[in-house]
């Protein structure tokens, strides 16, 4: 499997976008035109009643391992975790859960059926991954997202118990840390985002990181496999 594409074929330079940060319309979701995206920088946002928009966004959210703020209560709270995490185990359940999420200030989901296709598909592929939180034998939060080019790139989370998806999302953390990675990809900063330490950085310098992280990229064993 390859760590990333190293040519652009279909996309053209992610610094030549509109104002918005869009740069191509197509609803190609194909693994091979996803995965050359993510290589560079790029991700997929739906609009209704619009092809597939392709975004590279002059801002661009990320959380730096090094600034991670975890609350007081957050801590107390995971010392007496109740609950079990798992990788990987149910994909296509944690993206439709995600799907279902209310948005502040927006009708609907980005998370279109095209978009689940496509993601379920990624994640066959190995490029799309879950976390998963279980109270007892109920699925209560979780998170997916992509592994691309040595960079981790949340999605989306859920959650229908009290710090579930924060507790998915401190465990991925601790997992990539353990393989050497140093931040992540959040496209956005959400107010959670923001309490946990993300922050915005310029397009020119998220699309650096992503080059060095290129030179360093390497397979990760993902817990699920054993």
């Amino acid at each position: 499997m390859k760590l990333y594409a190293t040519t652009r074929r279909t996309f053209p330079d992610p610094r030549q976008t509109l104002d918005e940060g869009i740069l191509d319309l197509s609803d190609d979701l194909r693994v091979e035109r996803l995965l050359e995206a993510y290589s560079f920088g790029i991700f997929p946002w739906p609009h209704e009643d619009l092809p597939t928009l392709w975004y590279c966004p002059v801002e661009r959210g990320v959380l730096d391992f090094a600034d991670l703020h975890v609350s007081h209560s957050l801590k107390k709270f995971m010392h007496k975790n109740p609950y079990r995490v798992t990788f990987d185990h149910c994909f296509d359940v944690v993206i439709e859960a995600c799907a279902k999420v209310p948005r502040p200030m927006q009708k609907g989901t980005w998370i279109t059926p095209k978009l689940l296709k496509a993601y379920k598909e990624f994640h066959r592929a190995g490029y799309a991954h879950s976390v998963e939180v279980w109270q007892d034998d109920e699925l209560v939060g979780g998170l997916y997202g992509v592994y691309v080019a040595g960079v981790f790139c949340g999605e989306s989370m859920f959650f229908v118990r009290d710090n579930a998806s924060k507790v998915a999302l401190l465990t991925l953390i601790e997992f990539l840390r353990g393989h050497g990675l140093m931040w992540i990809d959040t496209q956005m900063v959400t107010p959670a985002l923001e309490s946990f330490g993300g922050k915005y950085i310029s397009r020119g310098d998220f699309l650096q990181r992503l080059e060095l992280s290129k030179q360093v990229a390497v397979p990760l064993k993902w817990p699920a496999d054993g």
